[in-house]
């Protein structure tokens, strides 16, 4: 075997592992609600050698780079066997994404995919691309896969390569090495940031929806939607209702959707979204949190106003720059939140928080007032409030 080839290999090796293996910390002091880490979890340099380098010197002499991968973003999360597990999106030079699976033991580093990508089973209709998956342990004993369709529009102009219609496809597991592929969601508008309830609600599967005109604008969609499914092998949203609405001049005027599955909470259902704005830098999406009813999964008990999470230093910058989007949340037993979000299309990040904390942050927070002399309003009260309290010590 040629030297230069054994020192590159060595090299790029070592590399990965030191780079897989790295210790991520906790960035202090952060703002109390949640606490961002120092580096990501994941990035295109994580993906597998093995996926991207022919090994072997017979036919790579050189040890070029055969398949390149160009981001790992868009994740969706649960705690599995023990392991904390992502259904990641990763984006090759080819602009393709794909599913792929990453483990880790503490839920912050160490995360390693498993030896192959999903191989997602297609339906009549073949996706063109395949994207940003919800993960849902649902109590019919399986764990749902909900995500976005890209095909191109078949009714655009032949010279218009641009254009894509959107659905959402559905797909379960029990191992997530075995996939069913189901029928995709029948909807009247485009789907695309669609989230499965992980209970049945009055017998029924539940989903949160997100109506659109066209695959990149809103339209007549008037915010995140919900929708009861009679069967979920032949998923059609009928009767869909707007529970949590876009307004004007706010983090959510141009869009918003649902993040990953809802967490189950002693005072009420704890939701991540994402928000949408226009800006002389073009599209700025940015995490709220709203919460819903126990008893009503449907009704809305408290929305913070403004946003939870906005990207920060380097998570400004990447593919689609200004972009924060979560799709996945892992909710430990000892009550810890494990948020994984990605930063401009081109990387994955955890941040840490908890059930106490978040409820606290949904129920304390002033809502949006919608007004500029409303958020002064709620600034003096507080004001008062601090003044007050100081004034007794």
């Amino acid at each position: 075997m040629d030297a230069l080839y054994t020192e590159r290999l060595k090299k790029i090796t070592d590399n990965y592992e030191q780079l897989v293996t790295q210790r991520n910390t906790i960035i202090e002091p952060g703002n109390g609600i949640f606490s961002r880490f120092q580096y990501p979890v994941l990035t295109a340099a994580h993906v597998p050698l093995m996926w991207r380098y022919d090994l072997n010197p017979a036919t790579n002499p050189l040890l070029l780079e055969r398949i390149g991968m160009n981001a790992t973003f868009n994740s969706g999360a649960i705690k599995h066997n023990g392991k904390y597990l992502l259904v990641v999106r990763v984006e090759g030079y080819d602009r393709k994404s794909f599913f792929a699976v990453a483990e880790s033991p503490n839920g912050i580093d160490n995360f390693r995919f498993r030896d192959f990508p999903v191989l997602m089973p297609e339906t009549a209709d073949p996706d063109t691309n395949v994207y940003d998956m919800r993960l849902t342990r649902h109590e019919d004993g399986w764990i749902y896969g909900t995500f976005c369709t890209e095909r191109k529009d078949p009714n655009a102009p032949k010279h218009d390569l641009s254009s894509a219609v959107a659905a959402t496809g559905i797909a379960r597991t029990r191992d997530f090495e075995t996939w069913e592929r189901l029928p995709d969601l029948k909807s009247d508008s485009q789907q695309r940031n669609v989230v499965l309830h992980p209970e049945f609600v009055n017998g029924k599967y539940a989903l949160y929806t997100r109506p659109q005109d066209s695959f990149i604008d809103a339209g007549s969609g008037g915010g995140i939607g919900w929708a009861l499914i009679d069967d979920i092998t032949r998923a059609e949203t009928r009767n869909e209702i707007i529970i949590d609405h876009r307004y004007y001049h706010t983090i959510k005027e141009l869009k918003n959707g649902e993040g990953p599955h809802p967490i189950k909470t002693p005072k009420g259902w704890l939701h991540l979204a994402h928000g949408v704005r226009g800006c002389a830098a073009g599209l700025r999406y940015v995490l709220y949190m709203y919460m819903t009813a126990l008893d009503d999964p449907s009704r809305v008990i408290a929305k913070p106003g403004g946003y939870f999470m906005a990207p920060e230093g380097e998570e400004r910058v990447g593919d689609v720059s200004n972009v924060l989007f979560s799709n996945g949340w892992i909710a430990d037993e000892d009550g810890t939140v494990y948020i994984y979000y990605a930063s401009s299309d081109t990387r994955l990040h955890v941040a840490v928080s908890s059930i106490e904390r978040l409820t606290d942050y949904c129920f304390n927070t002033p809502p949006d007032g919608f007004q500029s002399i409303t958020s002064v309003q709620a600034i003096n009260e507080l004001i008062r409030k601090n003044k007050e309290y100081l004034s007794k010590k």
